[in-house]
């Protein structure tokens, strides 16, 4: 989703606090709420009668969410192999696989009251598995009907699939000897102060047309994701392409086996080895997990699992729109999405999630064809889901209590109250929300105009600083929906017409070449400064990657020509990425040193529409702006609280970053002690066109 949230005066605190002495302090702080508490209150009841019940039948979500120990297929310190799936619709049961010739006699399984199946395969020889390692099996149901159906284990942890024989997965039981499974040898790194996120997709993270494997990208790309000074890993966004999906050209939209990690790029050893390389280079790593919805697909997928069209999912409309709808009111797929995180955690030792479609799993309507303006009375009422609402509060409480430290992201396009405040005070618990309304302006406006001599500047820093009070915000310039073939990322926009001819150091610079290169990095710096406590790039994008992103399908005649990233571009000395990256690393490494992402929000003097000049305090750094197409400014007059001197730490028109060298860094500046633009102190610079300077001070 890449609908903006709204950009509303309501979205902001209320100017005085509620005089109501209400049970939560999001109400208390913000008295807009006031009239939607008993939504508030249900929910929060809601979530309490669940922390209850799990207490009571499980002995708390610590042993709850440990179901993947006890469902699916786990080797027994005797060879033998227990199997345990739950399937309450089915009449008879049994495990069939290439270890029994698929028998469908052999191994049957027995029923319990909870509608659990469970089965003990007995070792024939001492020392070997009952089933081998990396053998196909697969669960038979009969079914009230009569008929016969077979399914993947749904907590399978490894499914592969062999295009040339079929499109349908296998899937097999992955328990390799102790001597092939990986170890791990590095501890976690400290949770970041503020995230700075690289957003990728081990499939194209890399420069030939083929699909990249984990070894590839723990070798070759996790060294430049440290080196440009991010500290966090997203695996894999929107292309949610590490848990396994039927179709490659879906992004991974459409999961099928949600314990199973893409068998596309590797084995599941491989992938704890580019984690634990990860967590060696102080990298944290988070997935992207889609609890949202589920595959259609009953032979490899949850769907008709049990031959029932209400076991995972909403029965009927409610469990549909163009995929499966969880039912997050039931118990059993409760235990099935809060131990699928618990796996992750655990088994693979990320760091935390990015939930992606959150808005659609919140509404009823799914956020299909609605528009969200700001008030209220959008995110409560019969238009919101509960139990959804209810998961959320359940997953994000046990991650934040079981890990400490744990990273919470929500995809949000609706601008939910609360959504990152904790479930004491009245909100979701998670740690941050994507400000999905940054890229969308930046697109606008590049694509739809005006051209920059008419950007109002007033409006972006509006739409960059637009967002709740104490609640945290990870900003972006533009991500992988921007990358995707049919829209256009910020470099393309700015430069498509030259990218292939002038990209070089060897031809002239042309007026497209400049401003685009200039726009890119003043855009990713302002949305990095002003737009929230956190931020986020998409690989590739840093150094203006000059093509868009296609997987292989039926309607490009199967081609990775698109399908993946030309890191190559970066280490050619000719070309004028390098230019980009440059500066990409910069931003990051300067913030290292003064941490304005964990600043208070900034305080913006100057938002001046005829100079086109922007100035803000942020992280005891004084920025500014100078959007102007053609006009340089000498001496220009900028305000500032803190008296003394500065100097220049950053400068958008470095030579090392494709500029024109025009910023002196050397020069020191003094403030006069006189107020300007509402500050105590003003001090004069030269401002060069289209340029950004950052002061210490």
């Amino acid at each position: 989703m890449s609908t903006a949230q709204p950009t509303t005066a309501q979205a902001q605190p209320a100017a005085e606090p509620s005089s109501k002495q209400s049970e939560f302090q999001v109400v208390r702080e913000d008295e807009y709420l006031a009239p939607f508490e008993p939504a508030i209150k249900s929910r929060t009841e809601k979530f309490k009668q669940w922390i209850d019940t799990i207490d009571r039948t499980e002995g708390g979500y610590e042993k709850f969410s440990r179901g993947y120990e006890s469902f699916g297929l786990h080797a027994l310190p005797n060879g033998d192999v227990r199997y345990r799936e739950w399937a309450p619709n089915a009449v008879t049961a049994s495990l069939t696989g290439d270890f029994n010739g698929w028998d469908r006699e052999k191994n049957k399984m027995t029923k319990n009251d909870f509608g659990v199946w469970e089965v003990v395969v007995k070792a024939t020889k001492k020392g070997q598995l009952a089933i081998p390692h990396n053998s196909k099996i697969k669960i038979s149901m009969t079914i009230p009907s009569g008929e016969r159906i077979e399914r993947l284990p749904a907590w399978a942890t490894r499914v592969v699939q062999d295009v040339k024989v079929s499109p349908i997965y296998d899937a097999v039981f992955w328990s390799p000897p102790k001597s092939e499974q990986y170890q791990f040898k590095n501890r976690k790194p400290p949770t970041p102060k503020a995230p700075k996120v690289y957003e990728a997709h081990v499939g194209i993270s890399t420069p030939e047309a083929k699909i990249g494997t984990y070894k590839e990208f723990t070798a070759n790309v996790l060294p430049r994701i440290k080196d440009l000074g991010y500290n966090t890993i997203q695996l894999m966004c929107v292309f949610r392409a590490i848990m396994e999906h039927a179709y490659y050209a879906s992004f991974g939209y459409q999961i099928t086996s949600f314990f199973a990690i893409s068998s596309r790029y590797g084995t599941p050893e491989e992938l704890k080895e580019l984690i634990d390389t990860a967590h060696g280079l102080g990298l944290t790593v988070l997935l992207d997990v889609v609890h949202s919805h589920a595959s259609n697909n009953s032979a490899d997928g949850l769907n008709h699992f049990d031959g029932s069209d209400h076991q995972y999912f909403h029965g009927g409309a409610k469990g549909r729109h163009e995929l499966r709808l969880f039912n997050y009111g039931h118990h059993e797929v409760l235990r099935f999405l809060l131990s699928n995180l618990r796996f992750y955690m655990e088994v693979y030792q990320f760091d935390g999630f990015r939930f992606d479609g959150v808005t659609s799993m919140m509404y009823t309507h799914h956020g299909i064809g609605t528009g969200f303006s700001g008030g209220y009375h959008e995110y409560f009422g019969p238009n919101v889901d509960e139990e959804a609402l209810v998961y959320l509060m359940l997953a994000n409480t046990m991650l934040h209590d079981l890990y400490p430290g744990t990273i919470s992201i929500a995809e949000d396009v609706s601008g939910m109250p609360a959504l990152c405040r904790t479930v004491a005070e009245g909100g979701i618990d998670f740690d941050y929300r994507l400000a999905m309304a940054i890229p969308d302006m930046w697109i606008k406006l590049l694509k739809d105009g005006p051209g920059d001599e008419g950007w109002d500047m007033g409006n972006i820093c509006f739409t960059l600083t637009n967002r709740r009070w104490k609640e945290k915000t990870i900003a972006y310039a533009e991500s992988h929906d921007q990358a995707l073939v049919g829209d256009k990322t910020l470099a393309f926009w700015l430069m498509d017409k030259e990218m292939y001819t002038n990209m070089s150091d060897l031809t002239e610079r042309t007026p497209v070449i400049d401003r685009g290169m200039a726009l890119h990095k003043m855009i990713r710096l302002i949305t990095h400064a002003l737009g929230g406590e956190g931020y986020l790039n998409f690989e590739g994008n840093e150094f203006g990657h000059p093509e868009w992103l296609d997987f292989p399908r039926v309607g490009n005649g199967e081609s990775y020509q698109y399908a993946r990233r030309q890191f190559n571009l970066i280490d050619d000395h000719l070309l004028r990425y390098k230019y980009l990256y440059a500066f990409d690393r910069a931003m990051n490494t300067t913030e290292d040193k003064y941490q304005w992402l964990s600043s208070p929000q900034a305080y913006i003097s100057l938002k001046n529409e005829s100079d086109k000049v922007i100035v803000f305090e942020r992280g005891n750094l004084l920025w500014i702006f100078n959007f102007h197409p053609t006009n340089s400014f000498t001496d220009y007059r900028v305000g500032t609280d803190w008296a003394g001197e500065y100097e220049v730490v950053l400068s958008s028109d470095d030579v090392e970053f494709g500029g024109h060298g025009r910023v002196d860094k050397s020069v020191k500046h003094f403030t006069t002690p006189m107020e300007w633009n509402g500050r105590k102190n003003w001090l004069q610079v030269y401002l060069p066109n289209r340029t950004v300077q950052v002061l210490r001070h």
